[in-house]
């Protein structure tokens, strides 16, 4: 409807029935151009699961519409292709693109639960590699949907049995994606999502410095300062080069301080002076401020005595 996505039938497929749906792996030939005719891509037989955002955004609308059999010119801005950024160094920034599409095949995703461990495996790192693009790409919001998508696949039921090697792999990549999730979501400001997703990668690595790092800046962001700078420490002593932690320690030590001064202003105003109020006034006839016992009892005593005889005379009358 914007004018800045369309597409042209070249050759007509095998009818609106045989279109491909969402979540289905679809093929396809595939020849990209650049506005002055240059072609900066070409693929014979590119296989991606269609609505998962694996391809260029232009891709993944246009290829629902095409029938099997189709083949189509689709004229895409930069928007639905590399934008601002661009594909170095093949494709400028802001390049609006052509892409000459052919529907070759369409099938159902396979189950995952009868994924080996090296597919499985293989199949959540193109879902993070695709999450790294869009974080790149400044889209934090795509970057965590391509994430979600790995961690799904990492954490499906299996009725494979996996070797030690593969699970090992399979949780190496379960925390990149999870580290990768955080940073996206703090880009965000989703401070709670961010910190669960630190506490994760902790739970299966304690000592893991970029989960540690992102745990005291999503802290930090939220003002918990006095709980941000020890876990931050932690990092610290893990890699103590490492220059960013060191500068953000240095930081919030700074703000933890000034937070530390601001309140007990605060406090200092809400309770009044306390160097007036601490030093109490001498009487003029210097009376010392403590009473004698006896004195005291022996008034307590009359004023009982007092209170017994009123109560006396009034039951009398």
């Amino acid at each position: 409807g914007n004018g800045l996505l369309k597409k042209k039938t070249l050759v007509p497929g095998q009818g609106v029935e045989s279109r491909p749906q969402k979540g289905q792996d679809v093929t396809i030939r595939l020849k990209v151009t650049l506005e002055d005719g240059t072609v900066v891509e070409e693929d014979p037989a590119l296989t991606f699961t269609l609505g998962d955002c694996d391809v260029l955004q232009a891709l993944d609308l246009c290829v629902q519409l095409l029938e099997m059999g189709e083949t189509a010119l689709i004229m895409s801005d930069a928007k639905y292709c590399y934008g601002a950024q661009g594909r170095s160094p093949d494709v400028p920034p802001d390049a609006s693109l052509t892409l000459e599409v052919e529907l070759l095949a369409a099938r159902d995703a396979p189950d995952l639960e009868l994924l080996s461990g090296k597919e499985k495996i293989q199949l959540a790192n193109r879902k993070r590699e695709r999450g790294n693009f869009f974080y790149q790409q400044a889209d934090y919001v795509l970057a965590i949907n391509s994430y979600d998508i790995a961690l799904r696949i990492l954490g499906s039921s299996s009725k494979v049995d996996f070797s030690p090697d593969e699970e090992a792999e399979l949780l190496d990549v379960k925390v990149k994606c999870l580290n990768n999730l955080a940073a996206s979501q703090l880009k965000l400001d989703h401070f709670k999502a961010a910190l669960k997703s630190c506490n994760l990668v902790l739970e299966h690595q304690p000592g893991n410095i970029k989960a540690l790092f992102r745990k005291g800046k999503v802290l930090a962001q939220q003002g918990e300062y006095r709980e941000a700078i020890p876990i931050l420490k932690a990092a610290l002593k893990l890699e103590p080069s490492n220059k960013t932690i060191h500068a953000e320690l240095s930081k919030l030590v700074k703000k933890h301080a000034d937070q530390r001064n601001v309140e007990t202003e605060m406090y200092r105003k809400m309770l009044g002076n306390p160097g007036a109020a601490s030093t109490p006034r001498k009487c003029k006839d210097k009376l010392p401020w403590s009473i004698p016992w006896k004195w005291l009892f022996g008034a307590t005593a009359i004023a009982l005595g007092g209170v017994a005889l009123s109560v006396v005379i009034a039951a009398r009358n």
